[in-house]
This record gives C-alpha cells, structure tokens and sequence, in this order.
C-alpha cells in the first residue's frame, strides 16, 4: 500500500510520430500499418481513425472498408524507437526503477523519489507536460500503489489525461468495471468468465478461489487477488526476454509445402542471428502457422539441450510443420519462435533448468 507506481502510456503513439512529422496528416486518420491492397494488418491508428472502428491487428482491408479516406503509412520502427529513447530519457530524470512493457508504456517506481513534494500524481503530470513540450506527443498517465491498478488507471482518462486510484478507493473503483477491461483479460477468457456471470469486477470478486480454479485454472490466484486490488508484482528494471521469433504473412496464401520449408529456413536464420547478436541459447523451438479462414496453430519442441542450433532446428522444422494442416489447407502466415532463453555466458551444460 506504501508504493507509488505511475504507468505511462503514449496516445496513439506511432500514429502521432506519422502526425507531428507531416503537417498534411495532423486531424486526418491515420493507419500505420500495410497499404489496404496488401495482406497486411493495422500496427496503430490515430484518434481521428478510431472512431470508425479501426484497431490494432485488423487487417489493413477491413480498416479500408470501414474508413476510406485513411491515410495509411508505412511504419517507421526505427523512428518510433529513437522517440521511445527520447521518452525514456526524460522518465530516468525521476527514477532509474524503469519496466518498459513496449516502445510507448512503461512502469515507473517512484516510492523513494524526492521530487515534486513526493507526489507521484504530480510527477506524471511534470513528465506529460515534458513529454508533450519536448516532442510534441501526449501521455496519459495512471498512478496508483500497484502496477495492476496504475495500467488501468493510464486508460481511463484518454488522450492525454491521468487518473489515481489511491489506497482505499480500488475496490469501489473495481466493482463495476467490465471484466474485459481487466488486464489479462483476452477474449477467450472473457467469453469464458461471462458464461460463468462474471461481468463485472463485482461479479469476480463474489467468485471463491476454488471457484475460480474450475473456471481459470492456474491463473486463480491472480483473478483472485486482483479483483480486490492486490498485486504484489515489483516494477523491475531487469525483465528477461522470454522468446525471440519472427513471422511473415504472404501476398497471397500459399499451399506448397516446400515453399512454407523455405520461408521457414529463412526465418530460422534471421531469428538465429538474433539469438546470437543477443547472446542467447534457446531449449525450444515454435512453429506459428496461420491458415487462410485466419485460424491459426503452433507446434513446439523443447529438447534437452540447446535447440538454436542451425542444423538441429532445420531437421525438426519439417516434423513441426508435418504435424499441422498446412499443405491440406492454405497458409497465410509462418513463423518461427525460440523460448527458454539462457544468455550464451551462463550456459555450463546441456541439461535443461527448471523453468
């Protein structure tokens, strides 16, 4: 109850870098992403593009359909990422206890900071306002005693707004919010929690936790605690990356299987050099594919020793695929994905950790 965690989250953040950098797209919508003619998705939208519907990972097509005078623009990843260090630049002048969940939002521990009469309210409003004088963007800040309830807290006051949920008001602030607004959340889960009535915060917290073992599982103990504000997860600046993969969605579906083993072979090798730029070994290998009608499946292998090797993951990526519809049934999009990372220096044997 004593900690003081701000979440930062820009507003519409690619889409606002493509705005404050050409004055033709300012109050326009705006769809950073693949041109409408392309198999590509939606990356960001403006607010101006939103309010016809459009959202992340539509396919850039039906954002087409739905608003046509959408500007779409190309992403520009590396821009978004010299803006981020910006970003990040200006959060470091308050605390060096920084978790970056991605390129725009970001965890922010100042329990011990000495600035602005140690008001972490106050604080985000000073790093908005230097944010917003320095490049142009807006933030919207949500403040609390957890992260939990600082990242719902950054979503209730969009665009360029904050919002505080102190000790005391987090249950009252819960119980009528909708269960989807929960992070954590997805589709499946809230599909599945409606069909147990759970509708609400309210609705969730009335749940015992053996209850919410038959309808969650493993995750019980998180919906559990959540429901009445409690999360005791620290803002780390030391998070490890938990996989590492690449994908590709093809202009046209494609159905021969010796086609999909080349596109996979090269991904292979663009995630390989990955791994090795960044120092890592990897203990399982992932399969993505992803069928015309959108239906998608995954098949991994996890082995006793190191995996990312070249001639090791080329002879299992023919088993993995083998064991989809792929061949059978069109394929839109591939991809290939390394997991249990272990950085290259701690590596001592071939025997796997106990993850």
């Amino acid at each position: 109850m004593n900690r003081k965690i701000i979440h930062l989250d820009m507003d519409a953040f690619f889409a606002a870098v493509e705005q404050r950098d050409s004055a033709e797209l300012k109050g326009k919508p705006v769809i950073v992403g693949g041109p409408p003619g392309s198999r590509g998705v939606v990356a960001a939208s403006s607010y101006e593009a939103r309010k016809f519907g459009i959202y992340s990972a539509m396919p850039s097509s039906r954002a087409y359909q739905l608003c046509p005078q959408a500007i779409f623009v190309r992403p520009r990843f590396s821009a978004y990422k010299q803006v981020s260090e910006e970003i990040h630049k200006i959060f470091k002048q308050y605390t060096d206890i920084i978790e970056p969940l991605s390129l725009d939002e970001a965890y922010l521990d100042v329990t011990d900071v000495d600035r602005c009469e140690h008001s972490a309210s106050l604080m985000a409003k000073e790093i908005r306002s230097k944010i917003f004088k320095g490049l142009q963007l807006t933030a919207s800040a949500g403040i609390s005693y957890n992260k939990f309830l600082a990242k719902l807290g950054s979503d209730q006051n969009k665009p360029d707004g904050q919002f505080v949920i102190r000790p005391g008001e987090a249950e009252h602030y819960l119980h009528d919010l909708p269960i989807d607004r929960f992070y954590g959340v997805g589709k499946v889960t809230e599909a599945r929690m409606k069909s147990f009535d759970i509708h609400t915060g309210g609705d969730l917290k009335k749940k015992s936790l053996l209850q919410l073992q038959k309808i969650v599982g493993n995750s019980a103990e998180y919906y559990f605690d959540i429901a009445r504000g409690i999360d005791h997860r620290p803002v780390s600046n030391k998070r490890s990356r938990k996989s590492l993969g690449s994908e590709t969605t093809f202009q046209k579906d494609i159905s021969n299987v010796n086609e999909m083993l080349q596109q996979l072979f090269s991904l292979l090798d663009e995630v390989l050099a990955s791994l090795l730029q960044r120092e890592l070994l990897a203990y399982t290998l992932t399969l993505k594919v992803k069928y015309a009608d959108f239906t998608q499946v995954t098949r991994s292998h996890t082995d006793d020793g190191i995996i990312s090797i070249r001639e090791k993951a080329m002879a299992l990526i023919p088993a993995l695929l083998d064991k989809t519809e792929a061949g059978t049934k069109s394929v839109r999009l591939l991809g290939i994905s390394f997991s249990h990372l272990l950085n290259s220096k701690d590596y001592t044997n071939h025997q796997l950790p106990l993850f």
